[in-house]
């Protein structure tokens, strides 16, 4: 039987001066230590430049200069991998991963990392630690449901049952394995069709019932979730594991806004911070406050994935990097400016351009369409942002062509 191993995860980036250790004792409570509430009253608002700002973002990206060793040390600091078969490139799990760790990173580790190694899991559209799980379920297990959504289960009780008894027999499975005995049927709605047992088993994924395993392909494999989760994680109430998710929410982004959506992040998570020419009020890791006295690495050129981490709240974008970012994936042909599936380009702590390519695997070919410049690029720039495409294309294994 697959189950996930639950098992500490240490960074090498992880210093006195540097980000949060990455492992679960990271979220632990510490002897001693201060609330949540009581070490922001007690802080001192931080003022941060623009500059400094940008540089915290990036680094809690890990899109800084300093690479990060291994799929999982991605995983732990970003904390969720967006999956998207969306592919002009590579899907979105497998680029977020190439844009930090780079040359070495291969597809399999992924996998690995999840099916053998059993130290991500799949939940809700993504590759996350185990380490969250502990800090995640409370909040699955009493999560509010719409009414329609609560009507519907409490329609297909009996449903909910079979589908249940079908996994514990012969679990883990495929949604395709078992029958859709559904008495109430939700109308198929662009996300899902109109078999019922997909939609039964990501409601039940969300409130901590049932679990992804593994795929075949780019179908799950499912299974109970007290048969896959691991038994040995530590237990917190509701109020501790989530102000703990917070902190973790606020190390991967470094310095944001908080919001119950956008950010995850409370208005106790952290230090209080503002920065120049901003009128918002921050929340900033205060490891990532004292890793700003190390000497600035000068950064490096990466090309994000649309549906990358960094580029989710798009006020943040705004507001610190002075980038207006517009996915042109659902715009009509002729209202595009910068192509279908664009990766934004980010050269150190700003966005230079967008790249429009494509993977031609029918030619071997990375079919550069163009690089839109948003700022007129410096010589030394054009051959950085070159050089990452031919690293780009040496990844894939094809060759690069369109670049004149």
């Amino acid at each position: 039987m697959l189950r996930f191993c639950f098992s500490e995860c240490t960074s090498p980036r992880s210093t006195s001066n540097s980000i949060h250790p990455i492992h679960i004792e990271a979220s632990l409570p510490r002897a001693g230590r201060p609330s949540v509430l009581a070490a922001t009253l007690d802080s001192v608002t931080h003022r941060l430049t623009r500059d400094q700002a940008r540089r915290i973002v990036v680094r809690a990206q890990l899109l800084d200069a300093e690479r990060p060793g291994d799929v999982v040390e991605v995983a732990e600091q970003l904390g969720y991998i967006k999956i998207d078969p969306t592919a002009t490139i590579a899907p979105c799990e497998q680029t977020v991963l190439w844009s930090r760790i780079g040359w070495s990173y291969e597809p399999g580790q992924l996998q690995k990392a999840v099916e053998t190694d059993r130290l991500l899991f799949e939940l809700d559209g993504a590759f996350r630690p185990v380490s969250m799980l502990p800090l995640m379920l409370p909040g699955m297990r009493s999560r509010p449901l719409r009414e329609s959504t609560k009507e519907w289960l409490q329609a297909n009780d009996r449903f909910r049952g079979d589908v249940l008894a079908r996994l514990r027999a012969e679990g883990p499975l495929l949604a395709s394995d078992i029958p859709d005995t559904a008495q109430v049927s939700r109308a198929p709605d662009g996300w899902s069709g109109s078999n019922q047992v997909p939609i039964m088993l990501d409601l039940l994924s969300r409130l901590g019932v049932t679990a992804i395993v593994g795929r075949e392909g780019r179908h799950r494999r499912w299974d109970l979730a007290e048969r896959a989760y691991p038994h040995d994680m530590p237990e917190y109430g509701a109020e501790e594991a989530s102000a703990l998710l917070a902190e973790r929410r606020l190390q991967a982004a470094g310095i944001t806004r908080p919001h119950r959506y956008w950010s995850g992040v409370a208005k106790t998570t952290g230090e209080p911070a503002v920065v120049e020419g901003s009128e918002w009020r921050f929340r900033v890791d205060p490891e990532a406050i004292a890793a700003l006295e190390r000497e600035d690495d000068g950064g490096r050129v990466a090309f994000l994935n649309p549906y990358d981490s960094l580029l989710f709240d798009r006020a943040r974008l705004t507001e610190l990097f002075d980038f207006t970012y517009v996915l042109e994936q659902f715009k009509p042909k002729s209202q595009r400016v910068y192509g279908f599936f664009a990766h934004p380009i980010l050269m150190g702590d700003r966005f230079v351009g967008m790249l429009d390519a494509e993977l031609d695997r029918a030619h071997d070919v990375l079919r550069v369409n163009a690089v839109h410049e948003l700022v007129a690029f410096e010589p030394e720039e054009t051959e950085m942002v070159r050089a990452e495409i031919d690293a780009l294309g040496e990844w894939l294994g094809v060759a690069v062509a369109g670049l004149a």
